[in-house]
């Protein structure tokens, strides 16, 4: 037998047994722990965060400008620990025990938080601050570890087919978990409890169950997981060798002959691959520079335009859309989106030689993003112009409300100048009243109808710049201090004027006691009141008075309800998204095409960074309280966008692609900005650019 006999027979054997080694290799059921984590993880984060802004402003009563802020502040971390919590994995305790101890911290944070919407008896704000701490370190430590561990328990390249199914099924459960928890959350918050007329302790509780399921179901599956050992994280590498150029580089005598690049002086220390390695990855980086800008619009689809559904109408018929979730509607677009532009709209543009190159791709997804913004501001500048109009300083408005049989006359004294005549039932509004003082005004009634010359006068407090009402009764009339503005709920406030009990009966019963002309916050919907023939819608938004005069009953709206239809934020919406896959998908695409495969992790890194700062942007701009208006932030943002493209334009034209870079064809990794992956394989498709946070 030759030589050449022997080593044919050889690889024939090998090849035979590689193919028996394949078919015996058992699918990891250690993966299907892994992925119940995930949907467990990822409903709860999301369903958290999608209701956060709204507890925030609501609850713990900040301001729009800075509920922003910390809803901000606190995603930039989440964008942030991620980087820590890759070395600490790579570097210290390994895939499993990073997830597994900042899964505890997370769980922690979760029921905390919960706790903290509950009844008063901790301090609410700081274990807020405190929980939201928490989360934010659990979600970014597991961040980068998730996925890689679930690749980590097949064998490969002998499963690279199961490896493939895994990824799908994993982004599967994210994406399941996401929706169900954004379109589910909201439900749970509207709910009543602890006397209040949202629930955020059930909204925020249900997540916190579904945190420590997902610890419980990761601990289980300890003795089937392959638990690989630290090896080392290429960003401390990367860091290491670039503190160690600049150090060098400093402190090189003059007299040294100059290199051609600064990382040249980490030769000697560290190898030539890996500076070559670096140089190829920071032309790369160059180009994220303008990218945090964009992730400062992308963001805000959880604050800012989420505060704009709370001013629209929700009503659809069959159904009323809470603000916060139309947050849903992204994600329903970016899944039908992604296989439209592969197969679509890339393809028509090539035909018509147009957007061939992944910058111009992200530099109209940029534009696209301006140009949502846009659209945003001129909704803003709509809604605004639906607002109540509100006194300014040296006017007063003043509301006059007479639920008797009586004709009244009534006039003010002293620098207050106030006439009017109201019949029986009525009412009288008046706005832009001059009054520029802040004292004890007296209000004189008459009345020539009989049975009716017991009306008492009454005096009232007033301060200009404000609105007031009183309340006109046979016996006895009130006075009070009137507040005309929407409130931050979105939920219809009534005022009941009445000097005998009242019920209220529709999808809830209320009940208002005699004489109570407090503002009572009810839920959206048609109400009888018991006794009377009266029936009354109360919308989102709508300020209402209900006067009631025995078996007669009338309803008078202080504040229009909410006009404009939240399905005009489609718009907006649709124009994101498609933004999105522009700019965000190409630009991964775009990194690992153009730098080694050696540098995946630095550039996940960097990624993550971008949207940190994003965020970070976001803080300084609220912090700045530049405009008062909702709509002149947008334009802001908006000119902050197109800007940014110049600037991104310039690097463009300036950037020189690089063929063929070294990888690995069948294994290049694409991290999205919204997996806890450090290695998700291209072939195997992108996770929903959406789920970010």
């Amino acid at each position: 037998m030759s030589e050449d006999q022997d080593i044919n027979d050889n690889q024939e054997i090998t090849q035979t047994d590689q193919e028996d080694l394949t078919k015996k290799l058992p699918y990891p059921k250690s993966v299907f722990f892994i992925v119940s984590n995930e949907f467990c993880e990822r409903f709860s984060y999301y369903g958290m965060r999608t209701i956060l802004i709204l507890y925030l402003r609501n609850i713990l009563l900040f301001s729009e400008p800075d509920s922003k802020i910390i809803y901000h502040a606190f995603t930039m971390f989440v964008y942030f620990f991620p980087v820590f919590g890759a070395i600490i994995s790579d570097s210290w305790l390994g895939k499993f025990k990073t997830i597994f101890y900042m899964s505890i911290v997370y769980a922690a944070g979760s029921i905390l938080l919960a706790v903290s919407a509950g009844p008063d008896w901790i301090p609410q704000l700081a274990f807020s601050m405190l929980g939201l701490m928490l989360i934010a370190l659990g979600t970014g430590g597991i961040k980068p570890c998730v996925a890689a561990f679930g690749g980590d328990q097949f064998v490969l390249p002998q499963q690279d087919v199961q490896l493939a199914s895994f990824f799908s099924l994993f982004y599967f459960s994210i994406n399941a978990g996401s929706l169900i928890s954004t379109f589910l959350t909201p439900i749970l918050r509207s709910e009543h409890c602890y006397g209040q007329e949202s629930c955020f302790s059930l909204a925020f509780g249900i997540p916190g169950v579904l945190m420590v399921t997902s610890l419980v179901i990761f601990g289980l599956g300890k003795p089937l997981y392959k638990v690989a050992k630290p090896e080392g994280n290429v960003v401390v590498q990367v860091s290491k060798c670039i503190g160690h150029a600049i150090k060098q580089k400093m402190n090189r005598n003059k007299s040294d002959k100059q290199k051609d690049h600064w990382l040249d002086y980490a030769a000697g220390k560290y190898d030539e691959e890996l500076i070559n390695n670096i140089k190829a990855t920071l032309k790369v980086l160059v180009i994220y520079l303008p990218l945090p800008v964009f992730w400062a619009l992308y963001d805000q689809q959880g604050s800012g335009w989420t505060f704009m559904a709370v001013r629209m109408d929700g009503d659809i018929g069959f159904a009323t859309i809470l603000p916060d979730q139309m947050q849903v509607v992204n994600p329903f677009l970016i899944l039908s989106f992604i296989p439209l532009f592969s197969y679509c709209v890339y393809p028509l543009l090539a035909k018509c030689n147009l957007l061939k190159t992944p910058l111009q791709k992200m530099c109209c997804g940029g534009l696209l993003a301006a140009l949502a913004f846009g659209v945003s501001a001129c909704i803003s500048l709509w809604l605004e112009s639906t607002y109540p109009v509100l006194p300014t300083s040296g006017n007063i408005q003043l509301r006059v409300y007479n639920p008797t049989n009586c004709d009244v006359a009534i006039s003010s004294t002293g620098e207050l100048n106030f006439n009017a005549k109201l019949g029986a039932n009525a009412y009288l509004h008046q706005s832009d009243i001059q009054y520029s003082g802040d004292g004890l005004i007296s209000f004189s009634l008459a009345s020539e109808t009989p049975d009716c010359s017991k009306l008492k006068d009454l005096q009232m407090n007033i301060t200009t710049g404000f609105a007031y009402g009183i309340f006109i009764g046979t016996d006895e009339s009130v006075p009070y201090k009137d507040d005309i503005e929407k409130t931050d709920d979105g939920n219809p406030v009534v005022r009941t004027l009445s000097s005998k009990e009242v019920k209220y009966s529709g999808d809830s019963t209320i009940l208002v006691e005699a004489g109570n002309i407090t503002q009572r916050t009810f839920d959206i919907g048609t109400y009888k009141i018991e006794g009377t023939n009266g029936e009354y819608k109360f919308k989102l938004g709508g300020k209402y008075v209900v006067m009631v005069n025995g078996a007669t009953t009338s309803s008078i709206i202080v504040t229009e309800p909410n006009s404009v239809h939240i399905l005009w934020l489609i718009p907006q919406y649709v124009i994101i998204t498609a933004a999105e896959i522009m700019f965000s998908i190409t630009g991964l695409e775009f990194s690992y095409s153009q730098a080694p495969s050696s540098m995946k992790s630095v550039l996940q890194a960097c990624w993550l960074l971008t949207t940190a700062f994003g965020n970070l942007i976001i803080v300084i701009i609220e912090s700045g309280k530049i405009f008062e208006k909702q709509s002149y932030d947008f334009f802001l943002y908006t000119a902050l966008m197109v800007l940014d493209m110049v600037v991104f334009v310039w690097l463009a034209t300036r950037y020189v692609y690089v063929e063929n870079v070294e990888s690995d064809s069948e294994d290049t990794e694409l991290p999205s900005r919204n997996s806890h992956s450090s290695s998700i394989k291209e072939k195997d498709g992108i996770e929903n650019p959406t789920y970010a946070e």
